[in-house]
């Protein structure tokens, strides 16, 4: 069976207050074909784009939404960059989920003050519509954690970004929101990084499994080893 552990309300607390996730941002070789993947198979609606035509000249990005869920969809436009260079070592993947935040600048304040390692200085982005505040910290592997506080935006998403429709509107597939995500991380630093996430953002270990738990007859040598974390008081997303 697999171990409970109930959070301690009584000591619980949120470092900084994370009202739930603000998008997931994938890194991918075609952002294009990959944006048209997920609207078929899971029924995300093209709303957004920002690229050469918006003035990035780096990256394409397009991005998708159903109900709170946002995803951005990130390819290179070129063979160099970190992003080429992210793609070409893992292949497809998540880089980016950011947290919702009412103070970004507090947050990544209280984040790096307890250890957490800085990947971008709180930074505010401004168009007509508004301004965002966005920061970032390193978690495990090269996935980081952006911190957004977009309470003086009233914009689709982000400066950069313009609105982008498709005749093609599949119907959704009734998701809603974000409710975990899952980080992979090296053999034998589970604890370091649960203590991470308790130390750095005052998350608590809900509940564990162990290989016990989790390997069958045919899995034994490869058996996983979970723990899952969360924020004291989420709400769902901006």
């Amino acid at each position: 069976m697999a171990t409970a552990v109930k959070p301690d309300t009584s000591t619980a607390h949120d470092t900084f207050p994370i009202n739930g996730t603000d998008y997931i941002e994938f890194w991918v070789g075609n952002a294009k074909q990959s944006a048209l993947y997920y609207r078929a198979a899971f029924g995300y609606e093209l709303i957004g784009y920002r690229g050469p035509e918006t003035g990035v000249r780096d990256r394409a990005s397009y991005l998708l939404q159903q109900d709170k869920i946002r995803l951005v969809l990130t390819s290179a436009l070129g063979p160099q960059g970190p992003i080429a260079e992210h793609v070409a070592l893992h292949g497809d993947g998540v880089r980016d989920i950011a947290f919702w935040v009412d103070d970004a600048r507090d947050a990544h304040a209280k984040a790096v003050e307890r250890g957490a390692r800085s990947m971008r200085a709180p930074e505010v982005l401004k168009d007509e519509h508004g301004e965002i505040v966005i920061a970032a910290i390193a978690t495990y592997g090269e996935t980081i954690h952006s911190i957004v506080e977009r309470r003086n935006y009233k914009g689709l998403f982000f400066p950069g970004f313009v609105p982008m429709r498709s005749e093609y509107t599949p119907a959704g597939t009734g998701l809603k929101y974000v409710d975990h995500c899952v980080g992979n991380v090296e053999l034998g630093k589970m604890n370091v990084w649960c203590k991470f996430y308790e130390d750095v953002m005052g998350f608590k270990n809900l509940i564990s499994f162990d290989d016990k738990d989790i390997s069958t007859e045919y899995s034994v040598e490869i058996a996983l080893s979970s723990k899952e974390m969360s924020c004291v008081k989420p709400r769902t997303s901006a």
